[in-house]
């Protein structure tokens, strides 16, 4: 029984070290987006459209 109550409490905070990195993974990508000019954002988006596949008719 005192195995089980350990393994819950590592398991536990395993999920919390995910929810948290998640977050900062979260977080660091939106100030990289809020730092874009609207050219770059364009720029970006062509970028993507030129390289992607063209669609098959």
């Amino acid at each position: 029984m005192e195995v089980l109550v350990k393994l819950w409490k590592v398991l536990g905070l395993a999920g919390l070290a995910g929810v948290a990195a998640s977050g900062a993974i979260i977080a660091r990508d939106q100030r990289q987006r809020a730092q874009l000019t609207p050219e770059q954002v364009r720029d970006k988006l062509h970028e993507r459209l030129a390289q992607s596949p063209p669609d098959p008719d």
